[in-house]
């Protein structure tokens, strides 16, 4: 199932701020800035970029996964679960 249009637009937009804050990191690199004030944004990006994550999984787990649980189907709730818990593992 897709991403509804409101959301879309969010993640885009915060996508869009994470471009930005890269292009920062390698002026920063380019010009020898402090290594403290670079790893600072670096923790900014990642923190971002985990709030971008968690919208999608939000979504993923309302549409998608709730899809495949109220189908019925074993196989694909099974499936389901699966993902999510292989999606879990690669965060901790």
């Amino acid at each position: 199932m897709p991403i509804s249009d409101a959301d879309r637009d969010d993640i885009t937009s915060r996508l869009s701020r994470i471009e930005g804050q890269i292009q920062g990191l390698k002026r920063m690199v380019e010009e020898d800035r402090y290594c403290g004030d670079i790893l600072d944004q670096i923790h900014s990006v990642q923190q971002a970029l985990k709030s971008v994550g968690r919208a999608i999984t939000r979504n993923h787990l309302e549409t998608c996964v709730t899809e495949a649980i109220r189908s019925g189907d074993e196989s694909a709730a099974q499936e389901s679960y699966d993902e999510i818990i292989g999606l879990l593992e690669k965060e901790l």
